[in-house]
């Protein structure tokens, strides 16, 4: 389908099975449609009751045709359903509670096998879409290179990007990295902190606020882009396509493993504002401790190693503001014993 004289995305899914059309045309679109209308419609007042979508993409690996499907397998891998969702208001976007509640549905229906695979959903403006298409944003780029529109009540057409040299890229990475992986290392530090006084709910917030910025220090150094997503699960799921290294960081064959992840993916919200409903042990609190040290490491070693790259493309490039090599790590997640 074209939009206007900008770029444009196709609106077909004739490349997916049938049972794969049926569930995202008649389950999971006009589930987030309605979820949508109950939450701003006319019951509610304010910015809530202006809120509206503008377009909703499915980008990823079912718009591409490379999912994956393996339900009787160890790991029983199923690839998301990757949708962007785009708003009229930040407010809209910044609405963690009605975000959440949205995923936590989605999960409910697919532990009752009313889903094959579920929707990993990131929520933006349409001028931070916009914007981050004119600035030339490859995820941005991707998306509507690959996306298929499943919905659009607005026919302003996407821009068409920027290019970017090789020094923008490398100034861009390095400055991303040094944004997000020394705050990681922070937060780590007050999860330890707030370990040792047994503050658990406190602890597990700022580790989640660890991994977090982990992984928003690989998406912005591998793709320019971060969804400002505090669902470290669809984070983690973001970051797991772009490096298989990234995948067996977390180990996800037992329930205790996966039931443990659920509890720091829930920290962000309820360790903050439902405290007495939430629980979290020590013993688990030390085990997510371990992994993120883990996952620090795959971080650190993935964007150094794409920032030399990045370098090395630089200078070939002719670049006479870009000084060779690559400087000091900024922080590292270290086991402190």
């Amino acid at each position: 389908m074209g939009l206007g004289e900008g770029m444009s995305v196709r609106s077909d899914l004739d490349h997916l099975p049938a049972d794969r059309r049926r569930e995202i045309a008649d389950l999971v679109l006009p589930a987030i449609l309605s979820s949508f209308e109950d939450a701003h419609g006319r019951s509610v007042t304010g910015w809530k009751k202006k809120g509206r979508i503008h377009k909703i993409v499915l980008y990823g690996s079912f718009a591409r045709g490379t999912w994956v499907y393996e339900p009787h397998t160890k790991k029983a891998y199923s690839s998301d359903y990757d949708l962007l969702v785009m708003v009229n208001r930040k407010q809209v976007v910044e609405n963690v509670e009605y975000w959440s509640a949205l995923d936590e549905k989605f999960i409910e229906a697919r532990a009752k096998g009313q889903l094959l695979s579920l929707p990993s959903i990131i929520v933006h403006t349409r001028q931070e879409v916009h914007n981050a298409l004119a600035e030339g944003r490859y995820f941005f780029q991707d998306v509507i290179k690959d996306g298929i529109l499943l919905y659009d009540a607005d026919d302003t057409p996407f821009p068409k990007p920027r290019p970017k040299t090789a020094a923008d890229k490398l100034g861009l990475a390095k400055e991303y990295y040094a944004e997000w992986f020394p705050s990681a290392g922070e937060f780590y530090d007050a999860y330890e902190f707030a370990l040792r006084k047994e503050r658990l709910p406190n602890a597990a917030f700022q580790l989640h606020q660890s991994v977090e910025h982990l992984y928003n220090a690989a998406l912005t150094v591998l793709t320019f882009y971060t969804p400002h997503n505090h669902n470290i699960r669809a984070l983690r799921g973001m970051v797991d396509k772009l490096d298989r290294r990234f995948v067996h960081v977390w180990p996800r064959d037992f329930r205790w493993q996966n039931a443990a992840f659920n509890v720091l993916r829930d920290a962000y919200v309820k360790a903050r504002y439902a405290k007495r409903g939430y629980k979290i042990t020590k013993d688990q609190l030390e085990w997510l401790g371990g992994i993120a040290r883990d996952l620090a490491e795959v971080v650190q070693e993935v964007c150094t190693g794409r920032i030399a790259e990045l370098q090395i493309e630089a200078n070939l490039e002719g670049s006479d503001q870009i000084e060779p090599g690559y400087p000091a790590r900024a922080m590292s997640l270290e086991d402190r014993t």
